[in-house]
């Protein structure tokens, strides 16, 4: 028979650096989950991701066992990243900060087309150009026929 499921938890953690502190403690604590455990499991799991913002979705059941997905890091990191920058513009729809070839988008879509909510490679990267128009990043050249 199945797990009787409890509820869900969404959290952000950088990947291989998961400890009791907040957000992680309080947020598992209150749910009576083994914080310690879950620390362990996700660092092992995302030591090859080290230092990387990562969403994680924690399923917790009834009898207090949990389950977890990882997820890749969100677009605007990645952006960040792509652009080498610290933060994006606070003005976006006046002051420009970077720009990015549609070669990049491609990249960032493609590695997180698995958790967008769309079916081709062009409407996910029209979803990260939309993502890097609103934090001030402009994307060079012309959309590219694939």
């Amino acid at each position: 028979m199945a797990k009787e499921i409890a509820g869900l938890i969404k959290l952000q953690i950088k990947g291989g650096a998961a400890n009791p502190s907040p957000p992680v403690g309080p947020a598992l604590g209150s749910k009576g989950i083994n914080i310690m455990e879950f620390c362990k499991q996700f660092n092992a799991r995302t030591q090859e991701k080290a230092g990387k913002i990562l969403p994680v979705v924690i399923t917790y059941y009834a009898d207090k066992s949990f389950t977890f997905v990882v997820k890749t890091p969100p677009v605007a990191i990645q952006l960040l990243e792509a652009s080498k920058l610290k933060s994006g513009s606070a003005e976006p729809n006046r002051k420009k900060v970077a720009e990015i070839t549609w070669e990049q988008v491609k990249q960032i879509a493609e590695d997180k087309m698995t958790d967008l909510n769309c079916f081709t490679l062009e409407s996910a990267m029209t979803m990260v150009a939309g993502t890097a128009r609103s934090m001030g990043i402009t994307v060079k050249g012309e959309f590219p026929n694939i």
